[in-house]
């Protein structure tokens, strides 16, 4: 059993959906962003997405393009990360999933990218732009090892894509509330809970939701029906505002701490 697999046991167990906040590595440097991981799980993170950086990241908004690129100006590399992964896990066995897209690796090399990757400690992968017809390369390295491969799922797929997520994924199935790109929003579609019912009817994985979550009663209100929130761009703007580099770690845990609160006290009611 993977830790991602043996975090979202240990949840259902406790009767609560889990919180997973992303991040991109290397924004603003790796030093404060092995301490801002640090500060998440302190806040009460249940797993941490690490996302790499990335030229062109097509599925997300301005919040998260930018950081990519202050990142991208700071030289990092796929070597770099493995090494702040590395230095996470010494002290750490909360979940990581590195998050990104699928040029990087291929330039890597897939079989090189998922030992190294292995190696270092982290336990999941999550290509954005690579659907499940087309992962088989890398799913193959992922599975040797033993690295859980994340798939996504949208409001506009359909049924048969549902069951090659259901069939060929790992981990758990990443349901993205809205189409477009990452941005925290107002509000969701009125129909998301009965979309996300469905498809976790339709498979044994845990269901994260993701893309637009930003105030604690939005992830409260997503703990309702999926196993685990997904937090991006509100946290990474939390992150972006603050002046010096510990302020960063230690607003970010604060956010993450607000957030959980919120998700907690829907249990307890």
């Amino acid at each position: 059993m993977s830790r991602i697999e043996k975090k979202f046991a240990e949840l259902k167990k406790r009767g609560e959906a889990g919180l997973i906040p992303f991040v991109i590595a290397g924004d603003p440097d790796l030093e404060t962003t092995l301490s801002i991981m640090r500060a998440l799980e302190k806040g009460g993170a249940d797993l941490i997405e690490l996302g790499i950086p990335f030229s062109d990241p097509t599925a997300d908004g301005p919040t998260i393009q930018r950081s990519s690129q202050r990142a991208l100006r700071n030289a990092i590399s796929l070597p770099r990360i493995f090494h702040l992964v590395r230095e996470f896990r010494r002290q750490s066995e909360l979940p990581v999933i590195l998050f990104g897209y699928f040029n990087p690796f291929f330039h890597y090399g897939l079989k090189a990218f998922c030992r190294q990757a292995a190696r270092a400690g982290a336990d999941g992968i999550l290509c954005v732009d690579l659907p499940p017809e087309e992962s088989g390369e890398l799913k193959e390295w992922a599975d040797r090892e033993g690295l859980d491969v994340i798939f996504l799922l949208s409001p506009t797929s359909g049924a048969d894509r549902v069951r090659q997520v259901a069939r060929r994924g790992r981990g758990f199935v990443y349901y993205v509330s809205v189409t477009g790109v990452t941005g925290a929003r107002r509000s969701f579609d009125a129909n998301l809970r009965t979309r996300v019912v469905h498809v976790r009817e339709s498979t044994s994985l845990p269901v994260g939701v993701g893309f637009g979550i930003s105030t604690p009663a939005q992830a409260a209100w997503i703990a309702q029906f999926a196993d685990a929130a997904v937090v991006g761009s509100a946290l990474v703007a939390t992150i972006e505002k603050a002046k010096t580099n510990s302020e960063k770690a230690r607003r970010a845990g604060l956010f993450v701490a607000r957030l959980k609160r919120g998700m907690k006290r829907i249990k307890n009611n």
